[in-house]
C-alpha cells in the first residue's frame, strides 16, 4: 500500500511539473530584482567595456529612457565604456522580437539586455507571450549564459487603470510569471505613473500640460521627456538592490522550460541565390530601400512578374521579413502545392511611406515539426488597386510599380538545404 501511495504521489508531482501554466493577474510593484545583473555590475566596476542592448518597440526607440539609462550607467561607472545597442522597432512586439533577437541583439554580444514589449504585446494572449518571450530569454542565454536580462513594463492610457487598481496589465503580468520562473529582474514603470494620476499630479494624455501638472504623453502612449524621466527614476530606484547582488551563471536555468512549445528555435535565415528564379537584385548601398538592411542584413528586390522565391523547410512556422511600400506589388504564396486563395498585397492603407513588415506563409503548431514542406512566393503580374491608400493621388508615379522587397526568411524550425 505504501508503495502504491508513493507511486501515486510521484505521478501527481510529475503531472504538476509538466502541466501548462495558467495565467493569474499579478500584483503591481516597483521592482523585483530577483537574480539581479551581477555579471554586468562586475564588468562595470572593473572599468571594462560593457554592451547594453535595448530591445523593444517605439517607446524604447524614442530619445528617452534608453539613452537616459545609458548615461546613468556611465555616470555611475565613469571608468567603464558603455556601448548602447538600439534594438527597438516601433509597432513591434515579442512576436517579431523572437525572430530578430539574433540579428538585432545577439550579434553584438551584449552584457545586459533590457526587454520592453509589454505595451505592444497588449493584445496578445498570455500563452503566445510566454512562447515568444521565453524564446527570447532562452536564445539570449544559449548565446551567452553570462548575459543579464531585465524586463521593463511601460504604461499607456489603455493600461494605467490596471496599475491604479494595484494590478499589472495582462501582458506585463504574463511576462512577470515568466520572469519569476527564470529569476529575471523586472522594473515596473506603471506603478509610479499610476500613483501620480490618482494623486491628480499627472495627466496621461492631452495636447498641452495642465497648469501645475505633468503631461505624460500627447498620444497617451509615447512619453514626453518628463514621462521618460519618470521611467528613468524607476531604474535608478531599483539599481542599488541589483548592484548588491553577485554575478550569476544563467546556464542552469535552461534545464527546465516554462512552456514546452516556446520559440527557442525561432530564427531569421538569409535568402540564397539558388532559392531565386527570374529577375532579382540584391540591394547595394545607394539603392532605394537599402536603409532597411540595418534590420534585415540584406535585401532582395524583384519587379518582374513571375519571379519566384522557393525553398524547403522543416518546422511549424514560416514568414518573411519584407517591406510594405507605395509602389509594391502583390504576391502569391504556395505551400506544398496549395496556392493561396488570393494574392497578398505588399502595401496597405497607410502606404504613403515604406516600412518593414511580415508576410505569413505557413503556421501550424499541430503539424509534425519534422515534416518537410515546400514554400514558393511568386510576384503577381497585375498592377494592384491602390485606392485603399489614404493619401493616394491618381496619376502619382509614387504609387506605380509591382515591386517586392524581401530581406529574410523567419522560421520556427530549419531550412532544408
Amino acid at each position: 500500500m505504501k508503495k502504491i501511495l508513493t507511486f501515486l504521489f510521484c505521478l501527481a508531482c510529475a503531472t504538476c511539473l509538466t502541466a501548462a501554466p495558467e495565467y493569474v493577474q499579478q500584483e503591481s510593484f516597483d521592482a523585483h530584482v530577483r537574480d539581479g545583473i551581477g555579471n554586468t555590475i562586475a564588468k562595470l566596476a572593473a572599468g571594462e567595456e560593457v554592451t547594453v542592448a535595448y530591445f523593444g518597440g517605439s517607446i524604447t526607440a524614442q530619445n528617452g529612457w534608453r539613452p537616459k539609462t545609458s548615461k546613468f550607467l556611465g555616470e555611475q561607472y565613469p571608468n567603464a565604456k558603455i556601448n548602447e545597442i538600439h534594438a527597438a522597432i516601433g509597432g513591434t512586439g515579442s512576436d517579431l522580437g523572437v525572430f530578430r533577437v539574433g540579428y538585432d541583439v545577439l550579434r553584438h554580444d551584449p552584457d545586459l539586455v533590457f526587454v520592453e514589449f509589454a505595451t505592444n504585446d497588449g493584445g496578445n494572449s498570455p500563452e503566445n507571450i510566454w512562447r515568444q518571450m521565453e524564446g527570447i530569454v532562452r536564445q539570449i542565454w544559449r548565446h551567452d549564459a553570462q548575459t543579464d536580462i531585465v524586463f521593463v513594463y511601460t504604461v499607456t492610457t489603455g493600461s494605467v487603470g490596471d496599475y491604479q487598481n494595484g494590478k499589472l496589465a495582462r501582458a506585463a503580468g504574463a511576462m512577470e510569471m515568466l520572469a519569476e520562473f527564470y529569476g529575471i529582474p523586472t522594473i515596473n514603470f506603471g506603478k509610479r505613473v499610476a500613483e501620480m494620476v490618482t494623486a491628480d499630479k499627472l495627466v496621461m494624455k492631452a495636447d498641452e500640460a495642465p497648469e501645475g501638472k505633468i503631461l505624460f504623453a500627447k498620444d497617451g502612449v509615447h512619453p514626453l521627456d518628463e514621462g521618460h524621466e519618470l521611467y528613468l527614476a524607476d531604474i535608478v530606484a531599483a539599481f542599488p538592490a541589483m548592484k548588491a547582488l553577485p554575478a550569476v551563471n544563467h546556464a542552469g536555468k535552461l534545464e527546465k522550460v516554462f512552456v514546452e512549445d516556446n520559440y527557442e528555435n525561432a530564427k531569421m535565415v538569409s535568402i540564397k541565390p539558388e532559392m531565386l528564379e527570374g529577375e532579382w537584385k540584391q540591394l547595394q548601398e545607394g539603392d532605394a530601400m537599402y536603409g532597411f538592411t540595418n534590420r534585415t542584413g540584406e535585401m532582395w528586390l524583384t519587379a518582374t512578374p513571375g519571379s519566384k522565391l522557393t525553398f524547403k523547410f522543416r518546422g511549424t512556422q514560416v514568414k518573411f521579413y519584407d517591406i510594405l511600400a507605395p509602389n509594391a506589388g502583390q504576391v502569391w504564396v504556395t505551400v506544398d502545392g496549395k496556392k493561396s486563395e488570393k494574392p497578398s498585397a505588399r502595401y496597405d492603407s497607410y502606404c504613403s511611406w515604406s516600412r518593414l513588415a511580415t508576410l505569413w506563409a505557413f503556421s501550424d503548431a499541430n503539424s509534425d515539426p519534422n515534416e518537410v514542406h515546400t514554400v514558393t512566393v511568386e510576384l503577381d503580374a497585375n498592377q494592384p488597386d491602390r485606392t485603399v491608400v489614404k493619401e493616394y493621388k491618381e496619376g502619382d508615379p509614387k504609387y506605380d510599380g509591382t515591386n517586392w522587397w524581401v530581406g529574410k526568411i523567419m522560421i520556427l524550425g530549419d531550412v532544408v538545404e
